[in-house]
């Protein structure tokens, strides 16, 4: 490292000011090496893990590297040094006694170098994350799981905003968006986290204390729920082959939620979306009477400025959304 990086490292350390020792650490280390320079940190780090463990095999296995690398850093650092580290007698592995001396000082070093990057890292992991979304899926799948977001990650504070319109995410703040459609937004960053069915819904109550329910034909005894979408009821209907369903009747409501919400309360049977349903289908509030269920060609995506990508409050909260997308897609699904 060229005397241009090692001068703006320590400035960065420096401005930080994450601990007080760590800035003096720095100084010191800077002001040695502007007088003679260290051995390589890589040495130095192999060294450390060799003495601790009196074993260049223990080492090796802790660095992930071969037994012949840690031998090559041990005589690279002796050379530098110009004396020996080990005394190797029989089977065992002592340190000398300028390694005893040498062993300490690098050790708290490296623990202080760590600790100030684990500093780092927790720094950058905290702070406020805004995310825009549809009202329907902030309500039945988001907000229900968030609270294993904030106990796995309690410096990072969610700001959810609703919108069933796209917004625009640089000029709005916001970090990232989760939308539902087709994919296409140009120049920015899309990832697909699920795909989606249809199939009907409703209460377990609606089911046992209604009319019989064993044919699609008998959904004709019962009242359709639909979100702004009637299209899906119709496309069902047919797939299913049932007679003298009128798929036009029964009341709308503009987000899916609602729908959710109607359909457990009882108030009919509903054309559900399966991944707002998952929750309420794997507590028991809702059942399928019918197990035909028909893909949908809009999906849930993830969506972001190309800039927020690499950014680590960006990246767990993205590896937890996965991870939830996966176990919800995983629930099983109470049958009528």
């Amino acid at each position: 490292m060229d005397a241009i990086k090692k001068i703006a490292i320590f400035q960065r350390f420096r401005s930080l000011s994450l601990v007080p020792s760590l800035d003096k650490f720095m100084i010191i280390y800077y002001e040695k090496w502007m007088s003679r320079r260290l051995p390589p940190l890589n040495s130095l780090k192999t060294f450390e893990a060799a003495a601790r463990h009196l074993s260049f095999t223990k080492a090796a296995d802790e660095l992930n590297v071969t037994q012949a690398a840690v031998s090559h850093q041990i005589k690279t650092l002796e050379e530098r040094l110009g004396l020996p580290l080990f005394r190797r007698l029989n089977r065992a592995l002592l340190l000398t006694d300028e390694a005893q001396q040498l062993y300490p000082a690098v050790s708290q070093a490296l623990d202080i170098v760590s600790e100030a990057v684990d500093r780092l890292h927790r720094h950058e992991q905290a702070g406020v994350l805004s995310v825009t979304t549809m009202d329907s899926f902030a309500a039945t799948w988001l907000v229900p799981r968030l609270g294993r977001f904030r106990s796995g990650y309690p410096d990072i504070d969610v700001r959810i905003s609703t919108s069933d319109d796209p917004v625009d995410l640089v000029r709005e703040g916001f970090d990232l968006a989760i939308r539902y459609g087709y994919g296409n937004w140009p120049g920015l960053h899309v990832e697909r986290l699920s795909t989606e069915e249809v199939f009907p819904v409703c209460s377990p109550a609606l089911l046992e204390n209604g009319p019989p329910l064993e044919r699609p034909d008998d959904l004709k005894h019962y009242t359709l729920l639909h979100d702004d979408m009637r299209v899906d009821w119709r496309k069902w209907l047919l797939a299913a082959g049932a007679k003298g369903v009128d798929p036009d009747r029964g009341p709308t409501f503009q987000h899916s939620n609602l729908v959710i919400q109607a359909a457990i309360q009882g108030d009919g049977i509903a054309l559900a979306r399966s991944v707002l349903s998952a929750s309420a289908l794997n507590e028991g509030h809702l059942v399928r009477p019918f197990e035909l269920a028909l893909p949908v060609n809009f999906a849930y995506f993830l969506v972001c400025p190309e800039g927020q990508v690499k950014r680590p409050k960006f990246k767990v909260f993205r590896e937890w959304l996965i991870s939830e997308m996966r176990a919800s897609a995983d629930e099983p699904m109470e049958q009528g």
